[in-house]
């Protein structure tokens, strides 16, 4: 405290220094808000991110079986026949969000399992009954539907001997890769073949 000899007033020492302490308080109180928002932010991002990689991991498809219908002259496959299911741990996969995709001796395709797109028909095995109407979402891990491609929509039809690569990509950006060799003899007595 300041006492003022001439006139006896009093003051207190110290007002700049108290000014100085609340500019600090108010700057170091904006700082841990910056701080709090930006950490708030990267934890949003961070959970996201980790989702998507888990989505992206976890929500494929697994093909059970496939088979391939013999032409009529037995020379090769005009069809090729995939049941197909999610993987373990997997969400719900939509599969007219789907999209396959074949690399082999005649190039590349790259079509969506809509039901729509000609040369494609997807029946139920076990699960929701799209022949009614029923969205081919597969839900449980033992729900199972047939994708039926007819090559020569889709692709174009195998020798014996040949051999493709179908790419499953799900809308969760996880893809399931199944290599197929078609036998190097086929009978037309077989009319179809486990590949």
């Amino acid at each position: 405290m300041f006492v003022n000899e001439d006139n006896g007033e009093r003051g207190q020492v110290g007002i700049g220094t108290l000014i100085v302490f609340i500019a600090m308080v108010l700057v170091a109180a904006i700082a841990a808000g910056v701080l709090i928002n930006t950490a708030g932010f990267l934890q949003t991002q961070a959970e996201a991110t980790g989702e998507e990689a888990a989505d992206q991991v976890s929500d494929r498809l697994t093909v059970v079986s496939v088979s391939g219908d013999i032409d009529d002259t037995a020379e090769g496959i005009e069809g090729l026949n995939f049941v197909v299911a999610t993987a373990p741990g997997s969400d719900p996969v939509d599969l007219e969000q789907t999209t396959a995709q074949i690399i082999g001796p005649d190039g590349e395709e790259t079509f969506t399992l809509d039901g729509d797109t000609t040369g494609i028909e997807l029946s139920t095995i076990q699960g929701p009954d799209v022949d009614d109407g029923d969205d081919p979402v597969l839900e449980d891990n033992s729900d199972r539907i047939e994708v039926e491609l007819t090559l020569d929509d889709v692709y174009a039809d195998l020798s014996e001997g040949d051999g493709i690569t179908v790419t499953f990509t799900t809308d969760a950006g996880a893809s399931t890769e199944q290599e197929i060799r078609v036998p190097t003899t086929l009978t037309d007595e077989e009319g179809s073949v486990r590949l």
